[in-house]
C-alpha cells in the first residue's frame, strides 16, 4: 500500500543569511516582511489576551500570553534595528557617516531596548 506523503514546507531562509549577496532594498524587504509577521503574531496574541480576560481565565494563563506578546514585540523591534544596522553597513560609502549612523542606531537601542 503506497503511503501518501504530504509535501513538507520549509521555512523561507533569508538569503542574506545563507551567503547570497542582496541589495540594500532586498535586505530591507526581507526585514520588513519579518517585522510585519512578528507584529501580526503579537496582534493575534493580544486579541487572545483580551478574549481570555473577558472569559475570566486565570491570571497565570493571561500572564503567560502577555509575556508571549511582549516577546513578539521585542523581536519585531530587534528585527527592525537589525535592518537599520545592515542597511548602514551595506549602503554607507563614507566611514565617518557610517560611524555616525551606527552610533545613532546604538543610541536608539539603548534608549528603547
Amino acid at each position: 500500500m503506497p503511503t501518501s506523503k504530504r509535501p513538507t514546507r520549509k521555512k523561507p531562509v533569508a538569503a542574506a543569511r545563507c551567503g547570497v549577496a542582496l541589495s540594500s532594498t532586498e535586505l530591507r524587504g526581507e526585514h520588513q516582511r519579518g517585522v510585519v509577521l512578528r507584529l501580526k503574531r503579537a496582534e493575534g496574541q493580544i486579541r487572545g489576551v483580551l478574549r481570555m480576560i473577558e472569559a475570566g481565565e486565570s491570571c497565570d494563563d493571561i500572564a503567560q500570553q502577555l509575556a508571549a506578546a511582549r516577546t513578539a514585540l521585542d523581536r519585531a523591534f530587534f528585527e527592525m534595528m537589525a535592518c537599520s544596522l545592515e542597511s548602514e553597513i551595506v549602503d554607507a560609502t563614507d566611514s565617518g557617516k557610517r560611524h555616525e549612523r551606527v552610533s545613532e542606531i546604538l543610541r536608539v537601542l539603548s534608549k528603547y531596548a
